[in-house]
């Protein structure tokens, strides 16, 4: 019979034996530190993203005409009506100033009475329709 060298069988078992030591390399520590900027701006843009979706929603029209009026109307409006979200639209040649996201139409009416005390001339609309 033939002998086999045991130096290469050896170094194998050394090899496979060292391979399974654990290894420590970095710890798993993560710590993210984040801009409280970017938390208020996230915020924001919930509160525009639930204002935009008009599909089955009820709005009040406080204003129709040119652009600095619009703005001018926006501003006071937001001064006076904390409570209320409020934006302007353009919808050719006119700039309009759409006031809340109402569910039902019982909650716009209710709204609008509030509201016409300021503005006579607001007028409750559905965008879609």
């Amino acid at each position: 019979m033939k002998k086999t060298n045991r130096k290469p069988v050896l170094c194998v078992m050394a090899i496979l034996f060292l391979s399974v030591i654990p290894v420590f390399s970095q710890e798993a520590k993560t710590t993210v530190t984040q801009d409280p900027k970017f938390e208020n701006l996230l915020k924001e843009k919930r509160r525009i993203n639930s204002s935009i979706t008009v599909n089955d929603r009820y709005k009040i029209q406080i204003y129709n005409g040119d652009s600095e009026s619009s703005k001018k109307t926006l501003s006071e409006f937001k001064k006076e009506f904390k409570n209320f979200d409020a934006t302007i639209i353009f919808n050719t040649p006119f700039y309009k100033v759409w006031v809340g996201n109402f569910k039902t139409r019982i909650e716009a009416e209710r709204n609008l009475n509030e509201i016409k005390s300021k503005y006579p001339n607001a007028l409750l609309i559905k965008p879609n329709n």
